[in-house]
């Protein structure tokens, strides 16, 4: 997997969502870079990383847990989230905190579950995949982008940066919809022995604050923060994310 690092500081990791890559966090950099050290992965058959390695919680973690440093704060967005959890749930003797950003331990409804998407819209996604990727990437970025103040040419550029490495494996979509479908890692946080925190979007379309919410109530010594955004508040509020990432981590020095 390709992992980047750049800034000074303690350590801080950043894992992207599903269909995108570590270059989306780029509003957010400028903002942390002079307080961690960051380290930005691509996963499996995202950006610059390749297919060897399963896309699955435990298979990533389980890949970066011995390229990070000890004693790092871990950052997942959306899927990215379920990446972050399973490493604080596998090594809390290496992960100092969990920053969880527009994500759900479940992110869709059932199995006793109302907090999730309905399956039809993983469904949808699914099939568009096979008809026409590029169209259903776009698709899927507008309604991530729902609910956040993006102009048209602002969503073209976000397009545009979502591109610039090229489109991920068809396999990598595919088994990142199964994954978001499927995974359910409920017991792993109100297992969690490291401190956490919620971050949620007011009006996120993707992952519904309630979830988050009872995630933070569940989880022993979890933080639960909402912001005024859509499903990427690193984006269109990269200086509040990064005070309360900042905020987060000065508490449990």
């Amino acid at each position: 997997m390709f992992l980047r690092t750049l800034g000074h500081g303690p350590p801080l990791v950043l894992i992207h969502g599903w269909a995108m890559h570590s270059g989306l966090f780029a509003p957010l950099l400028e903002h942390l870079a002079g307080d961690f050290s960051l380290h930005l992965a691509d996963l499996p058959g995202h950006g610059r990383s390749g297919s060897g390695t399963a896309l699955a919680p435990d298979a990533i973690a389980t890949a970066l847990l011995p390229r990070i440093p000890s004693g790092a704060i871990w950052l997942g967005w959306s899927m990215g989230g379920l990446v972050a959890l399973q490493a604080a749930a596998r090594a809390p003797a290496q992960v100092r905190g969990l920053a969880v950003l527009a994500s759900s331990p479940r992110f869709v409804a059932g199995n006793g579950w109302d907090l999730g998407a309905s399956p039809q819209v993983f469904a949808q996604f699914a099939t568009g995949l096979a008809g026409n990727y590029a169209a259903t990437i776009q698709r899927f970025l507008a309604l991530e982008a729902v609910g956040a103040p993006l102009r048209a040419a602002q969503l073209r550029a976000l397009e545009a940066r979502a591109f610039e490495h090229g489109p991920p494996s068809a396999a990598a979509l595919e088994q990142g919809l199964a994954l978001l479908q499927d995974a359910d890692l409920r017991p792993a946080v109100a297992a969690l022995e490291v401190p956490s925190l919620w971050l949620a979007g007011r009006r996120d379309r993707m992952v519904p604050p309630a979830a988050m919410r009872w995630a933070a109530d569940n989880a022993p010594g979890g933080r639960y923060l909402e912001l005024d955004t859509g499903h990427m508040p690193f984006l269109t509020e990269p200086a509040r994310v990064a005070a309360a990432i900042r905020e987060f981590a000065a508490g449990i020095d």
